[in-house]
Protein backbone atom coordinates (compact mmCIF):
# COMPACT_ATOMS: atom_id res chain seq x y z
CA UNK A 1 0.00 0.00 0.00
CA UNK A 2 2.73 2.25 0.70
CA UNK A 3 4.39 1.49 -2.16
CA UNK A 4 1.31 2.30 -4.14
CA UNK A 5 0.73 6.01 -2.16
CA UNK A 6 4.68 6.72 -3.31
CA UNK A 7 3.94 5.87 -6.50
CA UNK A 8 1.30 7.73 -7.27
CA UNK A 9 2.89 10.37 -5.65
CA UNK A 10 5.70 10.19 -8.25
CA UNK A 11 3.29 10.00 -10.74
CA UNK A 12 1.64 13.08 -9.70
CA UNK A 13 4.97 15.35 -9.37
CA UNK A 14 6.02 14.16 -12.78
CA UNK A 15 2.57 15.14 -14.20
CA UNK A 16 2.43 18.81 -12.47
CA UNK A 17 6.11 18.73 -13.62
CA UNK A 18 5.99 20.90 -16.71
CA UNK A 19 3.41 23.66 -14.92
CA UNK A 20 5.71 23.90 -11.81
CA UNK A 21 8.68 24.75 -13.90
CA UNK A 22 7.16 27.67 -16.10
CA UNK A 23 7.36 30.72 -15.16
CA UNK A 24 5.20 33.97 -16.98
CA UNK A 25 6.15 35.22 -20.05
CA UNK A 26 8.75 32.83 -21.35
CA UNK A 27 7.32 31.64 -24.73
CA UNK A 28 7.60 34.73 -26.70
CA UNK A 29 4.50 35.92 -28.80
CA UNK A 30 1.23 33.99 -29.69
CA UNK A 31 -0.98 35.28 -32.68
CA UNK A 32 -4.75 35.35 -32.90
CA UNK A 33 -6.54 36.68 -35.98
CA UNK A 34 -10.21 37.23 -35.97
CA UNK A 35 -11.88 38.31 -39.44
CA UNK A 36 -14.31 40.64 -37.72
CA UNK A 37 -12.33 43.13 -36.04
CA UNK A 38 -13.33 44.58 -32.68
CA UNK A 39 -14.12 48.12 -32.75
CA UNK A 40 -14.00 48.44 -29.12
CA UNK A 41 -12.68 46.79 -25.58
CA UNK A 42 -15.66 47.41 -23.80
CA UNK A 43 -18.56 44.18 -23.90
CA UNK A 44 -21.28 46.55 -22.30
CA UNK A 45 -21.27 48.73 -25.79
CA UNK A 46 -21.74 46.62 -28.29
CA UNK A 47 -23.32 43.55 -28.75
CA UNK A 48 -20.99 41.95 -31.25
CA UNK A 49 -19.24 38.34 -30.46
CA UNK A 50 -15.95 40.03 -31.81
CA UNK A 51 -15.75 42.73 -29.07
CA UNK A 52 -17.23 40.35 -26.16
CA UNK A 53 -14.00 37.90 -27.23
CA UNK A 54 -11.41 40.63 -27.43
CA UNK A 55 -12.65 42.10 -23.48
CA UNK A 56 -12.52 38.21 -22.31
CA UNK A 57 -8.49 38.28 -22.72
CA UNK A 58 -8.54 41.45 -20.31
CA UNK A 59 -11.93 41.82 -18.46
CA UNK A 60 -13.18 38.82 -16.16
CA UNK A 61 -16.46 37.82 -14.57
CA UNK A 62 -16.55 36.57 -11.35
CA UNK A 63 -17.38 32.96 -12.70
CA UNK A 64 -17.27 31.14 -16.27
CA UNK A 65 -18.94 28.43 -17.59
CA UNK A 66 -16.21 25.94 -18.69
CA UNK A 67 -16.64 23.41 -22.09
CA UNK A 68 -19.18 21.79 -20.68
CA UNK A 69 -21.76 24.28 -19.47
CA UNK A 70 -20.84 24.29 -15.90
CA UNK A 71 -19.97 27.27 -13.64
CA UNK A 72 -16.80 27.42 -12.67
CA UNK A 73 -15.22 30.43 -10.33
CA UNK A 74 -12.58 32.72 -11.37
CA UNK A 75 -12.74 36.16 -9.33
CA UNK A 76 -14.67 34.01 -6.08
CA UNK A 77 -14.37 31.02 -3.74
CA UNK A 78 -16.91 29.01 -5.31
CA UNK A 79 -20.20 29.04 -6.83
CA UNK A 80 -23.13 30.22 -4.39
CA UNK A 81 -25.72 27.95 -4.49
CA UNK A 82 -29.13 27.17 -1.60
CA UNK A 83 -26.86 24.17 -0.24
CA UNK A 84 -23.80 26.27 0.61
CA UNK A 85 -25.62 29.38 2.21
CA UNK A 86 -25.01 31.37 -0.97
CA UNK A 87 -28.56 31.70 -2.24
CA UNK A 88 -30.93 32.59 0.38
CA UNK A 89 -33.98 29.52 0.66
CA UNK A 90 -36.18 32.54 -0.14
CA UNK A 91 -34.73 32.86 -3.62
CA UNK A 92 -34.33 36.27 -3.74
CA UNK A 93 -30.37 37.03 -3.16
CA UNK A 94 -27.40 35.78 -4.20
CA UNK A 95 -24.09 35.98 -2.28
CA UNK A 96 -20.71 36.46 -3.79
CA UNK A 97 -17.28 35.88 -1.64
CA UNK A 98 -14.02 37.55 -3.86
CA UNK A 99 -10.91 35.18 -3.70
CA UNK A 100 -8.57 36.91 -2.04
CA UNK A 101 -5.06 38.83 -3.81
CA UNK A 102 -7.20 39.40 -6.63
CA UNK A 103 -5.36 42.72 -8.19
CA UNK A 104 -6.10 44.75 -11.45
CA UNK A 105 -3.31 45.31 -13.88
CA UNK A 106 -2.76 48.51 -12.51
CA UNK A 107 -1.66 47.16 -9.03
CA UNK A 108 -4.86 47.74 -6.93
CA UNK A 109 -6.86 46.38 -5.14
CA UNK A 110 -9.92 44.15 -6.46
CA UNK A 111 -13.33 44.66 -4.49
CA UNK A 112 -16.58 44.40 -4.35
CA UNK A 113 -17.00 48.34 -5.08
CA UNK A 114 -16.08 47.03 -8.48
CA UNK A 115 -18.90 44.51 -8.72
CA UNK A 116 -20.89 47.36 -7.64
CA UNK A 117 -20.13 50.01 -9.88
CA UNK A 118 -20.73 47.81 -13.10
CA UNK A 119 -24.10 46.67 -12.34
CA UNK A 120 -24.52 50.95 -11.70
CA UNK A 121 -22.99 51.30 -14.63
CA UNK A 122 -24.96 48.90 -16.82
CA UNK A 123 -28.30 49.74 -15.73
CA UNK A 124 -28.18 53.37 -15.96
CA UNK A 125 -31.24 54.20 -18.10
CA UNK A 126 -28.80 56.78 -20.16
CA UNK A 127 -26.19 54.22 -20.71
CA UNK A 128 -27.73 51.86 -23.36
CA UNK A 129 -25.71 49.02 -22.15
CA UNK A 130 -25.86 46.11 -24.63
CA UNK A 131 -25.90 43.50 -22.18
CA UNK A 132 -28.78 44.70 -19.74
CA UNK A 133 -30.85 41.53 -20.05
CA UNK A 134 -28.33 40.13 -17.42
CA UNK A 135 -29.04 42.95 -14.76
CA UNK A 136 -32.94 41.68 -15.20
CA UNK A 137 -34.99 41.65 -11.98
CA UNK A 138 -32.02 42.88 -9.96
CA UNK A 139 -32.79 45.42 -7.17
CA UNK A 140 -30.19 46.22 -5.63
CA UNK A 141 -26.07 45.13 -5.17
CA UNK A 142 -24.52 45.70 -1.70
CA UNK A 143 -20.90 45.56 -0.42
CA UNK A 144 -21.05 44.64 3.31
CA UNK A 145 -17.28 44.20 2.79
CA UNK A 146 -14.20 44.29 0.24
CA UNK A 147 -14.95 40.62 -0.51
CA UNK A 148 -18.56 40.35 -0.25
CA UNK A 149 -21.05 41.04 -3.44
CA UNK A 150 -24.84 40.65 -2.07
CA UNK A 151 -27.00 40.58 -5.13
CA UNK A 152 -30.75 41.07 -4.05
CA UNK A 153 -33.44 40.73 -7.12
CA UNK A 154 -37.44 41.97 -6.75
CA UNK A 155 -38.76 38.50 -6.62
CA UNK A 156 -37.93 34.14 -6.07
CA UNK A 157 -35.00 34.14 -8.53
CA UNK A 158 -34.25 30.31 -9.00
CA UNK A 159 -31.45 31.04 -11.64
CA UNK A 160 -29.65 33.97 -10.04
CA UNK A 161 -26.35 33.67 -12.02
CA UNK A 162 -27.17 36.57 -14.67
CA UNK A 163 -25.58 38.99 -13.53
CA UNK A 164 -21.40 38.75 -13.51
CA UNK A 165 -20.96 35.30 -15.08
CA UNK A 166 -19.68 34.78 -18.32
CA UNK A 167 -18.12 36.95 -21.03
CA UNK A 168 -20.92 38.89 -21.68
CA UNK A 169 -21.08 40.29 -17.80
CA UNK A 170 -17.48 40.73 -16.35
CA UNK A 171 -16.79 43.33 -14.18
CA UNK A 172 -14.78 46.74 -15.16
CA UNK A 173 -12.77 48.81 -12.58
CA UNK A 174 -15.21 51.48 -10.68
CA UNK A 175 -11.56 54.01 -10.75
CA UNK A 176 -11.47 54.03 -14.42
CA UNK A 177 -14.72 54.18 -15.23
CA UNK A 178 -16.27 56.87 -12.66
CA UNK A 179 -16.73 59.37 -15.38
CA UNK A 180 -18.64 57.05 -17.65
CA UNK A 181 -21.50 56.91 -16.36
CA UNK A 182 -24.89 56.60 -18.67
CA UNK A 183 -24.89 59.20 -22.02
CA UNK A 184 -21.13 59.69 -21.28
CA UNK A 185 -20.02 56.03 -21.52
CA UNK A 186 -19.43 56.07 -25.24
CA UNK A 187 -17.55 58.94 -24.81
CA UNK A 188 -15.06 57.36 -22.65
CA UNK A 189 -12.28 56.33 -25.39
CA UNK A 190 -9.44 55.70 -23.11
CA UNK A 191 -10.93 53.13 -20.54
CA UNK A 192 -13.27 51.71 -23.51
CA UNK A 193 -9.85 51.27 -25.95
CA UNK A 194 -8.03 50.13 -22.90
CA UNK A 195 -9.93 48.87 -20.10
CA UNK A 196 -7.78 47.93 -16.83
CA UNK A 197 -8.53 44.34 -15.57
CA UNK A 198 -7.95 40.90 -14.10
CA UNK A 199 -6.98 39.01 -16.95
CA UNK A 200 -3.54 37.53 -18.07
CA UNK A 201 -3.04 40.50 -20.32
CA UNK A 202 -2.67 44.27 -20.83
CA UNK A 203 -3.74 45.93 -23.37
CA UNK A 204 -0.52 48.08 -24.87
CA UNK A 205 -2.12 49.42 -28.29
CA UNK A 206 -5.66 49.41 -29.12
CA UNK A 207 -6.08 50.40 -32.91
CA UNK A 208 -10.20 50.09 -33.79
CA UNK A 209 -11.24 47.40 -36.60
CA UNK A 210 -7.25 46.80 -36.52
CA UNK A 211 -5.12 45.25 -34.35
CA UNK A 212 -4.48 44.96 -30.00
CA UNK A 213 -1.22 44.30 -28.98
CA UNK A 214 -1.13 42.72 -25.65
CA UNK A 215 1.44 42.49 -22.95
CA UNK A 216 1.35 39.38 -20.01
CA UNK A 217 -0.05 41.19 -16.72
CA UNK A 218 2.20 41.55 -14.02
CA UNK A 219 -0.43 41.32 -11.34
CA UNK A 220 -1.95 38.13 -12.55
CA UNK A 221 -3.43 35.85 -9.96
CA UNK A 222 -1.16 32.98 -10.94
CA UNK A 223 2.26 34.39 -11.13
CA UNK A 224 3.70 31.28 -13.57
CA UNK A 225 0.47 32.39 -16.07
CA UNK A 226 0.38 33.58 -19.14
CA UNK A 227 3.11 31.53 -20.37
CA UNK A 228 2.73 34.50 -23.11
CA UNK A 229 4.80 37.71 -22.59
CA UNK A 230 2.90 39.20 -25.91
CA UNK A 231 -0.21 38.78 -27.55
CA UNK A 232 -1.27 39.82 -31.07
CA UNK A 233 -4.62 40.19 -31.38
CA UNK A 234 -5.25 40.90 -35.47
CA UNK A 235 -8.96 42.07 -36.57
CA UNK A 236 -10.10 42.14 -39.95
CA UNK A 237 -9.92 40.37 -43.57
CA UNK A 238 -11.88 37.68 -44.22
CA UNK A 239 -12.25 33.79 -42.73
CA UNK A 240 -10.63 31.92 -45.76
CA UNK A 241 -7.15 34.15 -45.01
CA UNK A 242 -8.15 33.45 -41.51
CA UNK A 243 -7.79 29.91 -41.61
CA UNK A 244 -4.89 29.99 -44.16
CA UNK A 245 -2.88 32.44 -42.01
CA UNK A 246 -2.82 29.47 -39.32
CA UNK A 247 -3.20 25.62 -40.92
CA UNK A 248 -1.19 26.84 -44.41
CA UNK A 249 1.31 29.04 -43.64
CA UNK A 250 1.62 29.22 -39.97
CA UNK A 251 1.57 32.72 -39.44
CA UNK A 252 -0.68 32.77 -36.93
CA UNK A 253 -1.66 30.51 -33.83
CA UNK A 254 -4.99 30.59 -33.65
CA UNK A 255 -8.12 31.66 -36.15
CA UNK A 256 -11.40 32.09 -34.44
CA UNK A 257 -14.76 31.34 -36.30
CA UNK A 258 -14.04 29.54 -39.48
CA UNK A 259 -16.99 30.32 -41.14
CA UNK A 260 -16.16 28.54 -44.41
CA UNK A 261 -17.37 25.34 -46.83
CA UNK A 262 -16.18 22.11 -45.09
CA UNK A 263 -13.99 21.62 -48.52
CA UNK A 264 -12.11 24.70 -48.03
CA UNK A 265 -11.42 23.71 -44.55
CA UNK A 266 -10.26 20.13 -45.51
CA UNK A 267 -8.21 21.48 -48.24
CA UNK A 268 -6.88 24.23 -45.65
CA UNK A 269 -5.71 21.41 -43.21
CA UNK A 270 -3.40 19.57 -45.53
CA UNK A 271 -1.20 22.69 -44.94
CA UNK A 272 0.02 20.78 -42.20
CA UNK A 273 0.70 23.83 -39.81
CA UNK A 274 -2.54 23.26 -37.90
CA UNK A 275 -6.11 21.53 -37.18
CA UNK A 276 -9.67 22.80 -37.49
CA UNK A 277 -11.81 22.19 -33.84
CA UNK A 278 -14.97 22.34 -33.70
CA UNK A 279 -17.92 21.66 -31.50
CA UNK A 280 -21.75 22.03 -31.34
CA UNK A 281 -23.38 24.68 -29.04
CA UNK A 282 -26.26 27.03 -29.51
CA UNK A 283 -25.30 29.23 -32.13
CA UNK A 284 -27.74 29.58 -34.98
CA UNK A 285 -27.40 31.30 -38.20
CA UNK A 286 -30.71 33.11 -38.76
CA UNK A 287 -32.80 35.71 -40.42
CA UNK A 288 -33.51 38.55 -38.79
CA UNK A 289 -37.33 40.04 -39.22
CA UNK A 290 -37.78 43.63 -38.87
CA UNK A 291 -41.14 44.33 -37.41
CA UNK A 292 -40.23 48.59 -37.93
CA UNK A 293 -40.19 50.55 -41.14
CA UNK A 294 -36.43 50.97 -41.79
CA UNK A 295 -37.56 53.45 -45.03
CA UNK A 296 -34.72 56.07 -45.80
CA UNK A 297 -37.62 58.22 -46.42
CA UNK A 298 -38.21 58.84 -42.53
CA UNK A 299 -36.39 61.10 -40.18
CA UNK A 300 -33.25 59.13 -38.28
CA UNK A 301 -35.11 59.54 -35.15
CA UNK A 302 -38.38 57.51 -36.54
CA UNK A 303 -36.24 55.10 -38.91
CA UNK A 304 -36.31 51.42 -37.32
CA UNK A 305 -38.64 52.36 -34.21
CA UNK A 306 -41.49 51.10 -32.76
CA UNK A 307 -43.40 54.76 -34.37
CA UNK A 308 -43.72 53.26 -37.66
CA UNK A 309 -44.71 49.31 -38.31
CA UNK A 310 -43.02 47.55 -40.88
CA UNK A 311 -45.69 47.17 -44.49
CA UNK A 312 -45.63 43.48 -44.49
CA UNK A 313 -43.26 41.51 -42.75
CA UNK A 314 -45.69 41.71 -39.23
CA UNK A 315 -47.83 39.69 -41.40
CA UNK A 316 -48.07 35.69 -40.57
CA UNK A 317 -48.71 35.04 -44.40
CA UNK A 318 -45.30 37.15 -45.19
CA UNK A 319 -43.09 35.29 -43.23
CA UNK A 320 -44.26 31.75 -42.67
CA UNK A 321 -44.06 31.99 -46.57
CA UNK A 322 -40.74 33.07 -46.78
CA UNK A 323 -39.75 30.35 -44.69
CA UNK A 324 -41.28 27.89 -46.48
CA UNK A 325 -39.39 28.68 -49.72
CA UNK A 326 -35.81 28.14 -47.95
CA UNK A 327 -34.00 24.90 -48.62
CA UNK A 328 -32.06 24.83 -45.89
CA UNK A 329 -30.89 21.10 -45.94
CA UNK A 330 -28.90 22.46 -49.12
CA UNK A 331 -27.81 25.60 -46.86
CA UNK A 332 -26.40 23.30 -44.95
CA UNK A 333 -24.78 21.41 -47.18
CA UNK A 334 -22.74 23.77 -49.14
CA UNK A 335 -22.23 26.50 -45.80
CA UNK A 336 -21.09 23.53 -42.76
CA UNK A 337 -21.36 20.01 -43.35
CA UNK A 338 -21.22 17.85 -40.38
CA UNK A 339 -20.48 21.37 -38.28
CA UNK A 340 -24.54 22.39 -39.15
CA UNK A 341 -27.88 20.69 -38.90
CA UNK A 342 -31.56 21.96 -39.79
CA UNK A 343 -33.37 24.20 -36.97
CA UNK A 344 -36.24 25.68 -36.74
CA UNK A 345 -35.25 26.77 -33.50
CA UNK A 346 -33.74 29.61 -31.87
CA UNK A 347 -33.00 27.86 -28.91
CA UNK A 348 -31.81 24.41 -30.52
CA UNK A 349 -29.96 23.13 -27.45
CA UNK A 350 -29.46 21.98 -24.63
CA UNK A 351 -31.34 19.42 -25.73
CA UNK A 352 -33.69 19.77 -22.54
CA UNK A 353 -34.76 23.01 -24.19
CA UNK A 354 -35.02 22.01 -27.73
CA UNK A 355 -38.74 22.36 -28.87
CA UNK A 356 -39.60 19.69 -30.88
CA UNK A 357 -42.97 21.82 -32.65
CA UNK A 358 -41.87 23.09 -36.29
CA UNK A 359 -41.04 21.16 -38.89
CA UNK A 360 -38.81 23.29 -41.75
CA UNK A 361 -36.79 20.50 -43.63
CA UNK A 362 -38.63 20.55 -46.55
CA UNK A 363 -38.83 23.35 -48.88
CA UNK A 364 -42.38 24.21 -49.73
CA UNK A 365 -42.08 27.15 -52.87
CA UNK A 366 -45.87 25.95 -54.26
CA UNK A 367 -46.80 26.00 -50.27
CA UNK A 368 -45.34 29.71 -50.03
CA UNK A 369 -46.86 31.06 -53.04
CA UNK A 370 -51.23 29.83 -52.19
CA UNK A 371 -50.23 30.97 -48.90
CA UNK A 372 -49.49 34.67 -50.06
CA UNK A 373 -51.91 34.54 -52.67
CA UNK A 374 -54.60 33.23 -50.56
CA UNK A 375 -53.54 36.38 -48.04
CA UNK A 376 -53.99 38.86 -51.05
CA UNK A 377 -50.32 39.63 -51.56
CA UNK A 378 -51.15 39.39 -55.89
CA UNK A 379 -48.60 40.46 -58.57
CA UNK A 380 -51.11 42.64 -60.54
CA UNK A 381 -48.80 43.98 -63.28
CA UNK A 382 -46.78 41.00 -64.11
CA UNK A 383 -43.67 41.99 -63.26
CA UNK A 384 -42.74 38.86 -60.83
CA UNK A 385 -43.10 40.86 -57.88
CA UNK A 386 -46.06 40.75 -55.61
CA UNK A 387 -47.98 44.00 -54.03
CA UNK A 388 -49.51 44.53 -50.41
CA UNK A 389 -53.65 44.19 -50.45
CA UNK A 390 -52.69 48.40 -50.22
CA UNK A 391 -50.94 47.77 -53.06
CA UNK A 392 -47.01 48.03 -51.68
CA UNK A 393 -44.70 45.73 -54.26
CA UNK A 394 -43.12 43.43 -51.86
CA UNK A 395 -39.57 44.68 -52.09
CA UNK A 396 -36.99 43.80 -49.66
CA UNK A 397 -33.25 45.02 -48.57
CA UNK A 398 -31.52 41.82 -47.32
CA UNK A 399 -28.17 42.41 -45.14
CA UNK A 400 -25.52 40.76 -43.59
CA UNK A 401 -21.84 40.76 -42.87
CA UNK A 402 -19.22 40.51 -45.54
CA UNK A 403 -18.27 36.40 -46.02
CA UNK A 404 -18.56 34.13 -48.67
CA UNK A 405 -20.64 31.55 -46.40
CA UNK A 406 -23.24 34.33 -45.73
CA UNK A 407 -23.00 35.42 -49.41
CA UNK A 408 -23.81 32.35 -50.65
CA UNK A 409 -27.11 31.73 -48.67
CA UNK A 410 -27.89 35.65 -49.69
CA UNK A 411 -27.88 34.26 -53.07
CA UNK A 412 -29.91 31.23 -52.65
CA UNK A 413 -32.10 32.71 -50.56
CA UNK A 414 -33.06 35.68 -53.06
CA UNK A 415 -33.95 33.42 -55.79
CA UNK A 416 -36.43 30.92 -53.76
CA UNK A 417 -37.99 34.46 -51.97
CA UNK A 418 -38.15 35.42 -56.11
CA UNK A 419 -40.01 32.59 -56.80
CA UNK A 420 -42.90 33.17 -54.43
CA UNK A 421 -43.01 37.00 -55.67
CA UNK A 422 -40.57 38.73 -53.31
CA UNK A 423 -37.69 41.25 -54.57
CA UNK A 424 -34.64 40.93 -52.58
CA UNK A 425 -32.23 43.84 -52.78
CA UNK A 426 -29.06 42.03 -51.19
CA UNK A 427 -26.13 44.29 -48.87
CA UNK A 428 -23.51 43.13 -47.46
CA UNK A 429 -21.19 45.18 -44.87
CA UNK A 430 -17.45 44.53 -43.50
CA UNK A 431 -18.23 42.23 -40.24
CA UNK A 432 -15.99 44.85 -38.18
CA UNK A 433 -18.71 47.81 -38.91
CA UNK A 434 -21.57 45.62 -39.25
CA UNK A 435 -21.13 43.69 -35.52
CA UNK A 436 -19.66 47.21 -34.14
CA UNK A 437 -21.36 49.36 -31.47
CA UNK A 438 -20.92 52.51 -33.26
CA UNK A 439 -24.10 54.96 -32.46
CA UNK A 440 -23.24 56.93 -35.28
CA UNK A 441 -22.91 54.41 -37.87
CA UNK A 442 -26.23 53.57 -40.61
CA UNK A 443 -24.56 49.92 -40.61
CA UNK A 444 -24.63 48.31 -37.10
CA UNK A 445 -26.96 45.11 -36.87
CA UNK A 446 -28.65 46.88 -33.94
CA UNK A 447 -29.80 49.81 -35.82
CA UNK A 448 -30.93 47.66 -38.04
CA UNK A 449 -31.61 49.83 -41.37
CA UNK A 450 -33.12 47.05 -43.48
CA UNK A 451 -36.27 44.74 -43.64
CA UNK A 452 -34.13 41.96 -43.19
CA UNK A 453 -30.51 41.07 -42.15
CA UNK A 454 -29.13 37.29 -41.39
CA UNK A 455 -26.00 36.45 -38.78
CA UNK A 456 -25.71 34.09 -35.93
CA UNK A 457 -25.07 34.47 -32.01
CA UNK A 458 -25.44 32.26 -29.15
CA UNK A 459 -25.60 32.55 -24.90
CA UNK A 460 -23.27 31.99 -22.52
CA UNK A 461 -23.99 28.88 -20.35
CA UNK A 462 -26.74 25.89 -20.07
CA UNK A 463 -29.14 27.92 -19.22
CA UNK A 464 -31.33 29.74 -21.90
CA UNK A 465 -33.34 32.56 -19.45
CA UNK A 466 -31.32 35.84 -19.53
CA UNK A 467 -31.11 35.01 -23.78
CA UNK A 468 -34.91 34.53 -24.30
CA UNK A 469 -35.01 37.97 -22.55
CA UNK A 470 -33.30 39.55 -25.31
CA UNK A 471 -36.48 39.87 -26.94
CA UNK A 472 -38.64 41.29 -24.18
CA UNK A 473 -40.14 44.68 -25.42
CA UNK A 474 -37.95 46.83 -23.45
CA UNK A 475 -34.62 45.54 -24.71
CA UNK A 476 -35.12 47.01 -28.47
CA UNK A 477 -32.63 49.53 -29.68
CA UNK A 478 -33.62 52.86 -30.02
CA UNK A 479 -32.03 56.35 -30.19
CA UNK A 480 -32.56 56.99 -26.20
CA UNK A 481 -30.63 53.94 -25.81
CA UNK A 482 -27.47 55.05 -27.72
CA UNK A 483 -28.95 52.46 -30.68
CA UNK A 484 -27.89 49.76 -28.14
CA UNK A 485 -30.36 46.78 -26.61
CA UNK A 486 -30.43 43.05 -27.75
CA UNK A 487 -34.09 42.83 -29.28
CA UNK A 488 -32.52 43.26 -32.81
CA UNK A 489 -36.13 42.60 -34.39
CA UNK A 490 -37.47 45.19 -32.41
CA UNK A 491 -40.68 42.75 -31.89
CA UNK A 492 -42.57 43.35 -28.99
CA UNK A 493 -45.42 40.71 -27.30
CA UNK A 494 -46.56 41.46 -23.54
CA UNK A 495 -48.02 37.78 -23.44
CA UNK A 496 -44.42 36.86 -24.20
CA UNK A 497 -43.10 39.27 -21.41
CA UNK A 498 -45.53 37.79 -18.61
CA UNK A 499 -44.29 34.35 -19.67
CA UNK A 500 -40.59 34.94 -19.32
CA UNK A 501 -41.40 36.48 -15.70
CA UNK A 502 -42.84 33.24 -14.79
CA UNK A 503 -40.04 31.55 -15.87
CA UNK A 504 -37.74 33.44 -14.00
CA UNK A 505 -39.75 32.73 -11.07
CA UNK A 506 -39.80 28.60 -11.73
CA UNK A 507 -36.84 26.45 -9.68
CA UNK A 508 -38.57 23.03 -10.82
CA UNK A 509 -36.02 22.39 -14.00
CA UNK A 510 -38.54 19.97 -16.10
CA UNK A 511 -40.80 23.39 -15.63
CA UNK A 512 -38.15 25.43 -16.90
CA UNK A 513 -37.38 23.53 -19.90
CA UNK A 514 -41.56 23.72 -21.02
CA UNK A 515 -41.74 27.36 -20.55
CA UNK A 516 -38.46 27.89 -22.39
CA UNK A 517 -39.56 25.83 -25.38
CA UNK A 518 -43.08 27.75 -25.45
CA UNK A 519 -41.22 31.03 -25.12
CA UNK A 520 -38.98 29.77 -28.51
CA UNK A 521 -42.20 28.53 -30.09
CA UNK A 522 -43.68 32.16 -29.34
CA UNK A 523 -40.70 34.13 -31.18
CA UNK A 524 -40.68 31.67 -34.01
CA UNK A 525 -44.68 31.49 -34.63
CA UNK A 526 -45.07 35.91 -33.93
CA UNK A 527 -42.03 35.98 -36.86
CA UNK A 528 -39.39 37.55 -34.97
CA UNK A 529 -37.11 35.71 -36.98
CA UNK A 530 -36.12 32.72 -39.55
CA UNK A 531 -34.33 30.09 -38.32
CA UNK A 532 -31.78 28.38 -40.41
CA UNK A 533 -28.73 26.65 -39.34
CA UNK A 534 -27.39 25.40 -35.96
CA UNK A 535 -23.72 25.76 -36.29
CA UNK A 536 -20.88 23.82 -34.50
CA UNK A 537 -18.67 26.45 -33.81
CA UNK A 538 -14.88 25.80 -36.18
CA UNK A 539 -12.10 27.34 -35.32
CA UNK A 540 -8.62 26.53 -35.70
CA UNK A 541 -5.08 26.54 -34.31
CA UNK A 542 -1.11 25.96 -34.66
CA UNK A 543 0.09 22.44 -34.18
CA UNK A 544 2.44 24.09 -31.78
CA UNK A 545 -0.47 25.86 -29.73
CA UNK A 546 -1.47 23.88 -26.18
CA UNK A 547 -3.95 24.44 -23.75
CA UNK A 548 -6.58 25.18 -26.37
CA UNK A 549 -9.97 24.18 -25.23
CA UNK A 550 -12.68 25.28 -27.56
CA UNK A 551 -15.55 26.64 -25.76
CA UNK A 552 -19.37 26.78 -27.25
CA UNK A 553 -20.32 28.12 -23.64
CA UNK A 554 -18.13 30.75 -23.18
CA UNK A 555 -16.00 32.84 -24.87
CA UNK A 556 -13.53 30.97 -26.85
CA UNK A 557 -10.77 32.59 -24.76
CA UNK A 558 -12.04 31.67 -21.89
CA UNK A 559 -9.15 30.02 -20.74
CA UNK A 560 -6.52 31.47 -22.61
CA UNK A 561 -4.06 32.18 -19.27
CA UNK A 562 -3.78 28.39 -19.61
CA UNK A 563 -2.34 28.61 -23.47
CA UNK A 564 1.45 28.01 -24.10
CA UNK A 565 4.10 27.31 -26.68
CA UNK A 566 4.43 23.12 -27.27
CA UNK A 567 8.42 22.70 -27.74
Amino acid sequence: MKMKALLLGAIASAALAPAAMAERGTDGQVSLIYWQAPSILNPYLSGGTKEQEASAIVLEPLARFDTKGAMVPYLVTEIPTVENGGVSEDLTQITWKIAPGIKWSDGSAFTSADVKFTYEYCTHPEGGCAQLRHFEGVTSVETPDDSTVVINFAEPTPYPYGPFVGAESPIIQAAQFAECLGARAPECTEANFNPIGTGAYVVDEFRPNDVITMSANPNYRDPNKPAFSKLLFKGGGDATAAGRAVMETGEFDYAWNLQLAPDVIAQMEKGGKGVPVSAFGTLVERIMLNQTDASPDLPDGERATAKHEHPFLTDPAVYKAMSMAIDRPLLVEIGYGKAGKVTCNWVPAPEAYASTTFDCSTQDIEGAKAMLEAAGYKDSNGDGVRETPDGKPMKILYQTSTNAVRQDFQALIKQWWSEIGIESELRNVNASVFFGGDPGSPDTFQKFYADVEMYANNFNGADPQAYLGSVLCDKAPRPETQWQGENISRWCRPEYDALHKKLSQTASLNERAAIAKQLNDMVIEGGAMIPLVHRGRTSAHSNTLGGVALNTWDSELWNIADWYRIK
